[in-house]
């Protein structure tokens, strides 16, 4: 029970510290101050107005710089005040109103082809759109309302730019800690699976999802860092940051790089598979201080020791114990494999060590050159031209369909509200805009959340409302359930949901008095537009991940093949890392992430479309695999002495090259490549001769007595073991990926 006070007392902590709390308070004040102003001179309608100008701006207003930040605010108004005039004046018939609402949604949804930022700013169209139906007054034009609507979004942008002035780092510490938090998470699962001496499916698809998190808090933080680097200088705020950002991927990186395969671990360590178990104790500790320190900077307070050397010690004693009490010839094997988990943790250990010696300022001498020009190569900025609206303008593409789907639904929508005269039917509207996403899962997941928030708003809202009439009491509950609301939307749907029906029914019940007729429509409507969207979602031109995870699977292949060229590279090469290496690792791990990301949506689809779902689920794993056993041969080859690449190793990346670019042209349905690699058997008998050499001449040192082994020995030793492993069984996956890639078309192949 204490530990879940703590839990539930933790996270209280950090939700009232973070940046989605901080805008949902800037956003109440900035509804709540107009109203109450203009309220006190008779003009309540124009407070209003402002007020949902800064209700349509809010959403735009996500993580980011500066620059990003403002120019979304502003396009946001801009668009909220435009469309809403649009839509006020041509809704004059049923016929011109159903042409608006068919031809406004439509390209007000498409805008989001522009991307995630884009699509923020879409939002609040739609709402504009569906608002200007609310007919809350008529003293004002809707002309001016529309002037109105824009100057809320400037009164939104003053003030959370006035709030960013004060407190220019939360947003950046906050990603950074959330960032600190995920890896640690992926430490933490990495841990399970060291006690597990199978891989279990559950934990896969966990470690697949945080890469996803990891990868867009990655994205984000590139964002924030290098362009605030480039526009003020060299910041030693933005310099500290980033070198903090520089060692969490490096992390991420150390541990991607060595792959917890059980089965393959359970092999090689035999009866002593047990010995794992104080590494993966340690791979708890190591995530624990990786989370206190995340929470120190939630919290902006003092950091905490680290405690990791003397269990890192202690790990190396029993390593040494476990060495001195068996047959070194016999268990080499073993050996190896927790000499290199010791060393992989003992590598991580520095890392957190290095994060927390920036922190206190203790060590700031490493250099981080970028030139302009590398700084943009690692951001992903977005395209905002005519060719990528174009591009998109056909059936092929999903941004076109859920456009489509959005406005033949809102039409749907109107025509019930119309036709059975519902009470506040812009309600339904506003349900099918606010759920209906671009893929089913999320829409049916939304939906859901939606209407279980909704009814239990509703039995609460009831409650209150036999409890107390006093007026004072709604607009105290109305205030403290919209900030909830905003604050909890991105974090928890159905507890935002419940909060937005709170707010909204004590908002009319201020201005009406049968508050018990406002629950019971709010739910009806509520419930007529979630499942307007969920049919429209099953219904209307789906485009479902089983269509395009093919080409998902090759962009993600590719990707691996780009970043397994600049190893292949860079072994023969060695010097500097080159930026090459850095994009093509990014790039791998980017379209690894949408892979995941993809496969995520396919399981949330109906089981008719998860056609061959397990087999996917195979590639994506394999696919994972392979880039982990990349990473780790990277990271071996960057950190360590490696000898001059033989034509044997020359032979093996080939043959693996060969095997990924035929998985590329399976999956564009071409023939695969002629195999015109010659003699592939004697290279790979040669190649896997140089370790067990190496072992002899190991065995004959400890038959004359020589128990302690020379570090640059030890290195050949790791070398020759870790390299062939690792090429041994990237060759395997690439072909295990071949018969995989075969089965999804097998009429293609016979």
């Amino acid at each position: 029970m204490k530990k879940t006070i703590e839990y539930y007392k933790i996270s209280l902590v950090k939700f009232f510290r973070s940046t989605s709390f901080s805008k949902s308070i800037i956003l109440s004040v900035s509804i709540v101050l107009p109203i109450i102003l203009f309220s006190r001179l008779d003009l309540t309608e124009i407070g209003i107005s402002i007020a949902m100008g800064c209700l349509l701006s809010a959403p735009s207003d996500s993580p980011g710089t500066n620059k990003h930040r403002t120019l979304a605010i502003l396009a946001a108004a801009i668009l909220g005040a435009s469309t809403y005039i649009v839509a006020g004046y041509l809704n004059f018939n049923i016929y011109a109103t159903l042409a608006m609402l068919l031809v406004l949604i439509f390209f007000i949804a498409y805008l989001s082809v522009y991307g995630f930022r884009a699509s923020l700013v879409t939002f609040s169209g739609l709402m504009a759109v569906v608002l200007s139906f609310a007919n809350i007054s008529s003293t004002v034009e809707i002309w001016q309302k529309g002037l109105l609507i824009f100057s809320g979004g400037l009164w939104y942008l003053s003030l959370s730019s006035l709030w960013n002035f004060f407190f220019p780092k939360q947003a950046t510490e906050q990603l950074l800690a959330e960032t600190m938090e995920l890896t640690a998470d992926y430490l933490r699962i990495r841990a399970k699976l060291m006690r597990k001496k199978d891989q279990p499916e559950a934990l896969q698809k966990e470690i697949f999802q945080l890469q996803n998190q990891l990868n867009e808090h990655h994205e984000l933080l590139r964002e924030l860092l290098l362009t605030s680097r480039s526009t003020s200088g060299n910041s030693v705020y933005a310099r500290k940051r980033l070198l903090v950002f520089v060692d969490l991927v490096d992390i991420l990186e150390l541990a991607m790089s060595h792959p917890i395969d059980a089965s393959k671990m359970k092999e090689d360590l035999g009866e002593h598979f047990g010995e794992l178990e104080y590494f993966a104790e340690y791979s708890k500790k190591l995530a624990n201080q990786l989370e206190k320190i995340a929470l120190k900077l939630f919290k902006n307070s003092r950091l905490p020791e680290i405690e990791l050397k003397e269990a890192l010690a202690s790990n190396y004693l029993k390593f040494r114990e476990f060495r001195n009490r068996v047959n070194i010839s016999e268990k080499r094997k073993a050996l190896l494999v927790l000499r290199n988990l010791y060393d992989y943790q003992e590598k991580q250990t520095q890392k957190i060590y290095s994060i927390d010696r920036i922190l206190r300022n203790i060590e700031f001498k490493r250099n981080l050159l970028f030139s302009s020009k590398e700084r943009e190569k690692f951001l992903s900025p977005q395209e905002y031209s005519f060719k990528e609206w174009k591009n998109n303008f056909n059936f092929n593409s999903n941004i076109f369909r859920h456009s489509l789907r959005m406005a033949i639904a809102v039409v749907v929508g109107y025509l019930i509200g119309f036709y059975f005269s519902v009470n506040n039917s812009y309600w339904i509207l506003l349900t099918i805009v606010v759920i209906m996403r671009p893929n089913y899962g999320l829409t049916k997941e939304r939906t859901k959340k939606r209407i279980i928030g909704t009814l239990v708003g509703a039995a609460v809202a009831i409650g209150i409302v036999f409890i107390t009439q006093n007026t004072t009491v709604y607009a105290i509950l109305a205030i403290v359930s919209l900030t909830l609301a905003f604050s909890l939307i991105q974090k928890n749907y159905t507890t935002a949901a419940i909060f937005i029906t709170l707010s909204i029914i004590f908002i009319y019940a201020l201005l009406k008095p049968d508050v018990l007729s406002v629950i019971q429509y709010r739910v009806i409507d509520t419930s007529i537009g979630a499942l307007i969207a969920w049919i429209a979602n099953i219904a209307l031109w789906p485009k479902w991940e089983v269509e395009s995870i093919a080409e998902t699977i090759k962009e993600s292949i590719k990707a691996n093949l780009e970043y397994f060229k600049e190893i292949n590279q860079f072994y023969h090469q060695k010097g500097t890392l080159p930026t090459t290496y850095k994009l093509s690792r990014k790039g791998a791990f980017l379209e690894m992430g949408n892979l995941s990301e993809s496969f995520q949506r396919m399981s949330q689809e109906p089981k008719s479309q998860q056609d061959r779902l397990k087999l996917i689920f195979e590639i994506v794993s394999l696919n994972q695999t392979f880039l982990s056993s990349l990473a780790s041969l990277g990271t071996f080859i960057r950190t360590h002495p490696t000898s001059p690449a033989s034509k044997e190793f020359d032979t093996y990346i080939d043959k693996i090259q060969l095997e990924l670019k035929n998985s590329i042209h399976l999956l564009k349905h071409r023939q695969q490549l002629e195999d015109e690699i010659q003699d592939f058997e004697a290279a790979e008998h040669t190649f896997y001769s140089k370790f067990d050499e190496l072992a002899s001449k190991r065995d004959k040192e400890l038959a004359e007595g020589k128990n302690e082994i020379d570090e640059s020995f030890r290195f050949k030793l790791q070398e020759a073991h870790l390299v062939t492993n690792q090429l041994g069984w990237l060759l395997e996956i690439a072909r295990k990926m071949n018969k995989s890639i075969k089965k999804i078309n097998p009429e293609f192949y016979e």
